[in-house]
């Protein structure tokens, strides 16, 4: 992202943002009680770097209009640049593939519970697949979409299947390879 060519969007990567404008921290920190672990060395090397403002808004309890609006004034931007409306995030991976049961589920962990205490999510949940069984299921629920856990799941030889729940968060369900 360049400052001069890049508007601020709801598609905005937060780590991306913070490192053309630092000096907008203080401004988005101050939008939500939430956003005080972005100071948080960990948090910044890797769920920033993922995270979408569309993401963060929605974990913070905000409009993602006002606060690309906000972000926007704060950096110099027209806030009435095209590209302040959010773009849902993808739905479901598809179809609910067979190796998915509910009742094979052996842990169901809080990936915000994870990310509110300040601990890194990939450790943490890695550990835990590392620990299921032969076909056993981890369900892992969050308020967005946890892209980087599924890659690196994946890259291990894992299995992912991620779905939208009925209260517009995610459920993703993961198997060992």
């Amino acid at each position: 992202m360049s400052r001069n060519d890049e508007p601020i969007t709801p598609e905005t990567k937060v780590g991306a943002l913070l490192e053309c404008w630092p000096e907008l921290e203080p401004v988005l920190v101050a939008q939500s009680p939430a956003f005080a672990k972005l100071r948080n060395p960990i948090l910044r090397r890797t769920v920033a770097r993922v995270a979408t403002l569309a993401q963060v808004a929605k974990i913070g309890g905000l409009d993602v209009r006002a606060l690309v609006r906000t972000l926007r004034a704060a950096a110099g931007q027209s806030v009435d640049r095209p590209g302040t409306e959010g773009a849902p995030e993808a739905a479901d991976d598809g179809p609910c593939p067979d190796w998915v049961d509910p009742g094979r589920v052996r842990l169901t962990v809080d990936a915000d519970a994870i990310l509110a205490s300040g601990e890194n999510p990939l450790q943490v949940v890695t550990r835990q697949v590392r620990g299921l069984g032969p076909g056993e299921l981890l369900a892992l629920r969050s308020t967005f979409r946890p892209q980087p856990l599924l890659d690196a799941f994946e890259k291990l030889g894992n299995r992912t299947w991620t779905h939208r729940t009925p209260d517009d968060g995610f459920e993703t369900f993961v198997v060992r390879g």
